[in-house]
């Protein structure tokens, strides 16, 4: 019914201006009504309430919670909350100035008034400044629903001091609090979704989403139809060494297939998607063409090529779990890729390992090679020890018919993995065996920096041995392999994302009249 109102005072005033003293009258009779209830003792407590809409307390609100968002590090929503206030301020001022509603006549005004009226810019500014706290400071469930009934009674109160004191008419000043209040709903369940970007305070990536819940509730459903099996319990694993996906293990109940068991399961969502476009923009503008930087469309292909990956190294012999399927939690949104959970097996990185694993893994690398695959993602936590032998997991960056530099890092990176867990010597006589020195001397020349996963660079840097410089010392010299690649497609990107910085800053400089 507000809506319809407010929909109807615009078109009403902008398209028949005439109508407009229609609402002027309909105004005057209900703000006459509220000001016959002055009193003395009443009229100073407006005075204070109607302080919270001045520009000084908005200011203050704005600038600290930019300065939380910041500290906690919570990009995309202070993304949507400058936004929203500067599109919330932007559209206020010009509807105000296309209708042009003057200051209340026939009243006595008890406070300071600026601007035309319609609708209510300093309301329609508290109510999206503190829609935004509420939605991007405050963890969804009872605490934001009691924010949210809080910001209302604020809203409510300002609203009434400020027509007490007469600077503005009741449709004005409700108009301007609902407007504010629907741009920030709007804006941070569009694109900050729940689901999606929870407000929390646990460390973690915002890779990972919460498995509880509804959520939890569609996984179990879900697996129950498209595999047929029960899950009777789901549980986070291994997020410390997955920054792109939420890593899952589901106890299985016990049916005809077998015992109770463990599957292990990868969920994907759209921010996935979202995170991936904007990590392979980031590595094009910085390097170039590297590798396959071909962003995935939707969330469906992510879990299809997984599921894809698996199954051609399978094929090929390597030692990676069994894929169960893909599984549809929401269409178009959240996906899930269920396999083989490797039932007592351990990081390499926690694991002792011997002259077996380490032929294995080298051995694994040559038998990529030959397939025409490169991995793209050795690292620790993506090798796993089982009974003393070598498994590989995480086959999402795998590529097919690679470039002859992105092979010779894989090798590189599997030799500085096995020798973290031993030494760079014994590693460099065992892979002797499957390489040539020659191979072993490119793999090390083109590995520098960003070409090793970051949690590889972590650990050797832990180690303190430098491992990287010893494998060097042992190769035969070999010139470093430059990582940056230039084409047209990398400097017209480059010059389109410091454009889009440039014009952003402009207009936030053009609009700094809604911060300062």
């Amino acid at each position: 019914m507000m809506i319809a109102y407010f929909t109807a005072v615009l078109l009403g005033v902008l398209i028949f201006p005439s109508t407009a003293r229609l609402f002027e009258r309909w105004d005057a009779v209900r703000l006459r009504w509220v000001t016959s209830l002055r009193t003395d003792w009443l009229t100073h407590p407006m005075l204070w309430m109607n302080l919270l809409a001045s520009r000084w307390t908005i200011r203050a609100l704005r600038w600290g919670t930019i300065l939380a968002l910041v500290v906690v590090r919570r990009w995309r929503h202070l993304w949507v909350y400058v936004s929203s206030i500067v599109a919330v301020e932007l559209i206020a001022y010009q509807t105000s100035i296309q209708m042009a509603r003057p200051r209340p006549f026939g009243v006595t005004i008890l406070a300071g008034w600026n601007g035309f009226s319609m609708p209510s810019r300093p309301l329609a500014g508290l109510s999206v400044s503190l829609m935004g706290v509420a939605y991007a400071l405050i963890p969804h469930g009872r605490v934001r629903n009691r924010a949210k009934w809080a910001i209302a009674l604020v809203l409510l109160a300002v609203a009434f001091a400020r027509l007490y004191l007469a600077v503005d008419q009741p449709t004005s000043a409700a108009f301007g609090a609902i407007f504010g209040v629907a741009v920030g709903l709007v804006a941070f369940r569009w694109f900050c979704p729940n689901d999606v970007f929870p407000v929390t305070y646990k460390r973690g990536k915002a890779a990972h989403l919460d498995v509880g819940g509804r959520r939890g509730q569609a996984i179990i459903a879900a697996v129950h139809d498209q595999v047929g099996v029960d899950i009777t319990e789901i549980k986070p694993v291994g997020l410390e060494g997955s920054g792109g996906s939420t890593p899952l293990r589901l106890r299985i109940s016990a049916d005809e297939r077998g015992p109770e068991r463990y599957l292990f399961a990868k969920l994907y969502a759209k921010n996935h998607v979202r995170a991936d476009r904007w990590y392979k923009l980031g590595r094009s503008i910085l390097y170039g063409a590297l590798e396959d930087e071909t962003p995935f469309g939707t969330v469906r292909r992510f879990v299809e090529y997984e599921d894809y990956a698996l199954r051609l190294l399978r094929d090929h012999g390597i030692a990676v779990p069994e894929p169960y399927g893909v599984v549809e939690i929401t269409p178009e949104r959240e996906y899930m890729i269920v396999m083989e959970f490797f039932e007592g097996a351990v990081e390499i990185g926690e694991s002792e390992i011997d002259d077996t694993v380490i032929d294995e893994g080298l051995l694994l690398i040559r038998n990529l090679w030959q397939a025409g695959l490169a991995h793209r993602d050795v690292k620790p936590a993506n090798l796993m020890v089982q009974g003393g032998h070598l498994r590989l997991i995480d086959v999402f960056f795998v590529q097919v018919r690679p470039s002859p530099w992105r092979q010779a890092v894989d090798l590189a990176n599997m030799m500085m993995v096995l020798a973290l867990r031993s030494d760079p010597e014994h590693v460099w006589e065992r892979a002797l065996a499957l390489f040539t020195e020659d191979e072993l001397a490119e793999a090390f020349a083109a590995t520098r920096g960003i070409a090793s996963p970051s949690q590889l660079r972590a650990n050797l840097k832990e180690d303190g041995r430098g491992i990287l410089e010893r494998f060097r010392e042992l190769a035969p010299a070999r010139p470093p392999i430059a990582i940056q690649r230039w084409s047209v497609r990398r400097i017209a990107l480059t010059i389109a994302v410091v454009l889009a910085a440039v014009l952003f800053l402009a207009f936030l400089v053009g609009n700094w009249a809604v911060f300062a």
